[in-house]
């Protein structure tokens, strides 16, 4: 179980924010906005840039960000093999309420080597709910 929690809204097509001190995290995306291929590929190289270990998406087309930030931790490493430590973990869930994705990352969502401290709910989206996905968030 991680020990913080933070909210970070990112606008479609928008640059992505710095996420602060480097520490691994885990990330639950929730995508409420179809995007772009090429913008989505960018978010994917920024969640591995900056230190996202286990990526969990729900929502919009959440399949494709499974695959954007596999293909994004491959490049990262290309040719060579990536390091245990560095693997990122990706899961979507396609079918699943948000409150049962909540609670998975709370209480399954394990890194095989790396202990994950933080967790980021990335939300992407045009209208921000910071208050509501935190408290649905604490909830689960």
């Amino acid at each position: 179980m991680t020990e913080s929690i933070e909210y970070v809204q990112i606008v479609p097509g928008s640059t992505p924010p710095t996420l602060g001190p480097s520490q691994p995290f885990l990330a639950v995306l929730i995508i409420e906005s179809v995007v772009s291929p090429e913008w989505q590929s960018s978010i994917s190289d920024w969640l591995v840039q900056s230190g996202c270990l286990y990526m969990m998406a729900w929502g919009e087309n959440c399949s494709s960000w499974d695959d954007s930030v596999d293909i994004a931790i491959v490049i990262q490493f290309k040719p060579a093999e990536i390091p245990a430590r560095e693997f990122v973990m990706t899961t979507w869930h396609e079918r699943e309420p948000m409150g049962e994705v909540f609670w998975f990352s709370k209480n399954n969502a394990v890194h095989p080597t790396v202990k994950l401290r933080r967790t980021v709910l990335i939300h992407i989206s045009f209208h921000n709910k910071h208050h509501e996905l935190l408290k649905a968030y604490a909830d689960a």
